[in-house]
């Protein structure tokens, strides 16, 4: 994908470290020179860690005192860039421009300042002059841009020159039927669609809407109908549903997706951001939905996905700044509540996220998904009555029984189980298997509880094995195997998965206590009080598992875990008939 391929991270991170040779090189002394080098080295490690704002700031400082270091001019052109300041980084780029210094993101910053403003001429011009950003984007910019100048034939042209570059047809066909949409040749649009020559493009989600709308501007609202449902048979959400429920009433729904030249380019950098994703850094990918929002600003899309890639790179407040700006009354304001709430939740600020979960609760408490999230924001506070709460109301939301409910008797089941509810735990447990048999997590959290309990050992065995069988590498299912042997005092046949669940998670206490006992079981004393000590060397002083205490763990040290059990009131170690020796 020729220009694309050379603005990868890696080949900055090389550009990075040549500016800062070149800058060391012509440094001057003194104080001042401290400062700027002081600047450049906090900007560097802040755009290595994809700090933006930090980036962006001390670029602009070291630019203070070094106005023509190409180097800088074009970090901090990146840094602006994703940031969404789009006209702070074309001011930086027209001075990499006068300098005669060829840059991609200088170009790509130009381009989209242009493209803002409506500048379809300088955006021709700028490419036709060989100021590329790449084959693929410049060739659809061109094709949109010269529709907003009106020249809609060789628009066409162009948008057929893009579709024969390899692989490239799906891209631009779909540009081409949105521009023809975009001039309310719907049927022109339609035929193209029709056609099958959009491949896989055409069922994604952006691409269903635009030509149910197509299809509704034409009077075939039953075809459209019948397009979303074959599309989204495992159900929609609320953006579809209100589209769906506008074409259900007969309603003419108007054409949205690209109404003017400069929603068809926003619409080029959004479907390249996921046509790259494999192929381009994320801190790339962040600059073409920036950009998208900047040339439409209500693209909630474009919004979602740039909040989503923000806090894929680890800048939680900038996503939460993102996600902020989808409107209350858009469709897809849940979308962007749930993922400020996890925003803030991988941020720290957890009361802020449970705060705007409760909120989102009072407006779209009907939506499985918010309940449902909630319901797991409060179990991981262990504030399991909330949790169980909330849990219950995602699964009384829906209409009749559908297998992805699952899930929410499985961590309704675990909050019951932690809260000391036991028959409803059980009960949830058997619903999640009713409803999807077989499943593995719900096997073995059942079937150790049931050990736990001291009930149902047999059945509970029989769980756990069908569990280890579905997933062989899962660390806790292979404990839970041997803690049910150990439980049924099979001690000897107890080792070999205690050890391998040893094998696959070596820091977990719980598994490190567990193998311990399960060595003492066997007379392998020695290597009981290693397992325990190591077992307690794991836990989290600040996070302590009531499967791994800490003080027990010290107890068995002392004293052995014969003389534990006894002190507790639990029956002594019994192997079993048919057991070990």
């Amino acid at each position: 994908m020729g220009g694309i391929g050379n603005m990868r991270r890696q080949g900055l991170c090389r550009l990075a470290a040549a500016a800062a040779l070149a800058l060391a090189a012509g440094m001057p002394a003194g104080v001042a020179a401290q400062g700027v080098s002081g600047d450049y080295l906090a900007a560097r490690a802040a755009s290595m860690e994809g700090d933006f704002s930090a980036a962006a700031r001390y670029y602009d400082r070291t630019l203070q005192h070094d106005r023509e270091r190409p180097e800088l001019l074009e970090r901090a052109t990146f840094s602006h860039l994703a940031l969404g300041d789009i006209e702070r980084a074309a001011t930086l780029a027209e001075r990499l421009d006068t300098l005669n210094q060829p840059s991609q993101i200088a170009n790509l910053a130009l381009l989209a300042q242009r493209l803002g403003s409506e500048d379809y001429a300088g955006a021709i011009a700028q490419i036709d002059a060989g100021d590329s950003v790449g084959r693929i984007v410049d060739g659809l910019i061109r094709a949109w841009a010269l529709l907003g100048q009106g020249d809609m034939s060789d628009a066409l042209v162009a948008f057929d020159e893009v579709g024969e570059m390899q692989g490239l047809a799906p891209f631009a066909t779909y540009h081409k039927a949105l521009a023809l949409a975009s001039v309310g040749d719907y049927e022109g649009a339609e035929t193209i669609f029709a056609s099958g020559a959009l491949g896989s493009v055409q069922m994604t989600r952006r691409a269903v809407m635009a030509r149910a709308e197509i299809l509704s501007q034409l009077g075939r609202n039953g075809e459209a109908l019948a397009l979303i449902d074959d599309a989204f048979t495992a159900g929609i959400d609320p953006g579809l549903r209100a589209l769906h429920d506008a074409l259900s009433e007969g309603e003419a729904v108007p054409f949205t997706h690209a109404q003017r030249a400069r929603d068809g380019l926003a619409e080029v950098f959004y479907t390249l951001a996921g046509a790259f994703s494999n192929e381009m850094s994320e801190d790339f990918l962040l600059v073409y939905a920036r950009i998208a929002v900047h040339l439409r600003p209500e693209h909630v899309d474009g919004l979602l996905l740039t909040a989503e890639l923000l806090d894929s790179l680890g800048q939680h407040d900038l996503a939460v700044e993102a996600y902020r700006k989808v409107p209350r009354d858009h469709p897809s304001y849940h979308a962007a509540e749930l993922g400020r709430a996890n925003s803030l939740r991988v941020s720290g600020r957890t009361d802020a996220a449970i705060e705007v979960l409760e909120s989102l609760a009072q407006t779209h408490g009907d939506l499985p998904v918010v309940m449902s999230t909630l319901g797991d924001l409060m179990r991981q506070q262990e504030r399991f009555p909330d949790a169980i709460r909330a849990y219950t109301d995602a699964i009384d939301s829906y209409d009749e029984p559908d297998r992805t409910q699952w899930f929410l008797y499985y961590a309704r089941g675990i909050s019951q189980e932690r809260q000391g509810n036991w028959q409803e735990a059980e009960d949830d447990f058997r619903k999640a298997l009713e409803l999807n048999p077989g499943q593995p997590q719900v096997l073995n959290y059942l079937g150790y509880s049931l050990v736990e309990q001291k009930v149902k050992l047999d059945e509970a065995l029989s769980m756990i094995e069908e569990a280890v069988a579905a997933e062989p590498d899962s660390g806790y299912i292979v404990d839970s195997l041997g803690w049910v042997l150990y439980r049924l005092g099979r001690y000897e046949e107890a080792v070999d998965p205690m050890e391998r669940a040893a094998e696959l998670m070596p820091i977990d206490p719980v598994v490190n206590d567990h193998l311990g006992d399960v060595y003492w079981a066997v007379g392998r004393t020695r290597e009981a009080e290693f397992m325990w000590r190591r077992a307690l060397s794991f836990v989290e002083a600040e996070n302590v598992s009531q499967d791994a205490d800490p003080d027990r763990i010290r107890r068995k040290l002392e004293v052995g875990l014969d003389a534990v059990l006894a002190e507790e009131g639990s029956p002594p170690l019994d192997v079993a008939a048919d057991g070990g020796d």
